[in-house]
């Protein structure tokens, strides 16, 4: 069997609001450079052939080059323009493969820096298999079920919250990509499972957080910083 072509889709769109900064989230500095650098370079890790898309929004792409400059970045990557959503965004990195690709294509947000190569590893081995591989982890803590002012406990036995990267077979991930757009795609396992796919899960990582607030930039700085010692 043939090695199949490798690309990962990094996407980049996140404003920073609930940072409390102007800058947008992925372009905050940890250890010295932006988050999204630490993004790119985890794929770079895993394997130096990788074909890296980033999907930016058109009007921090100057910004970001400036910053590719200023840090002297070298990591090998592909500029698509962002849309108005992150399924649009998505869709538009898809349209970077081309259309008789026969490989795997890694689907990963550009705030979760602290990916490992492991877990890249585990996402295209599993997706080689069943065509598809979503990283989960288990609940930590309880859960309830609200309606209205009233709420009642749930078991999280049954539960796992879900991580990205999302690894798809790039043929039917592209095909799912040709539905319209709805309100309860929250990430491209949701699309691919609304199209017919069968979702299969991975063993995700705790480490692997969402940069989102700042907390999470202080749990950054505090990983980084014994990642160094």
């Amino acid at each position: 069997m043939n090695k199949q072509e490798k690309f990962s889709i990094i996407v980049a769109g996140g404003s920073g609001s609930r940072m409390s900064s102007t800058t947008p989230k992925q372009f905050i500095e940890i250890g010295g450079k932006p988050i999204l650098m630490h993004t790119l370079e985890a794929f770079r890790r895993y394997d130096a052939q990788l074909e890296i898309i980033l999907v930016l929004p058109a009007t921090e792409q100057t910004f970001w080059e400036n910053l590719v400059n200023e840090h002297s970045f070298d990591v090998p990557h592909q500029i698509v323009e962002g849309g108005a959503s992150r399924f649009s965004s998505v869709k538009n990195g898809l349209g970077a493969i081309p259309d008789d690709s026969q490989g795997l294509v890694a689907i990963h947000d550009g705030v979760r820096p602290f990916v490992s190569s492991e877990m890249i590893g585990r996402s295209f081995d599993m997706a080689s298999k069943h065509g598809n591989a979503i990283a989960a982890v288990a609940l930590k803590e309880s859960i309830r079920r609200t309606t209205g002012e009233s709420s009642l406990h749930v078991s999280r036995t049954g539960y796992k919250l879900i991580q990205t990267p999302q690894t798809f077979a790039i043929a039917e991930i592209k095909s799912a990509f040709k539905q319209e757009e709805k309100e309860n795609f929250t990430d491209d396992a949701s699309v691919l499972e609304a199209n017919g796919g069968q979702i299969h899960l991975y063993e995700g990582d705790y480490r692997n957080i969402k940069i989102t607030t700042p907390d999470d930039l202080i749990w950054a700085e505090a990983f980084l910083a014994q990642a160094n010692q």
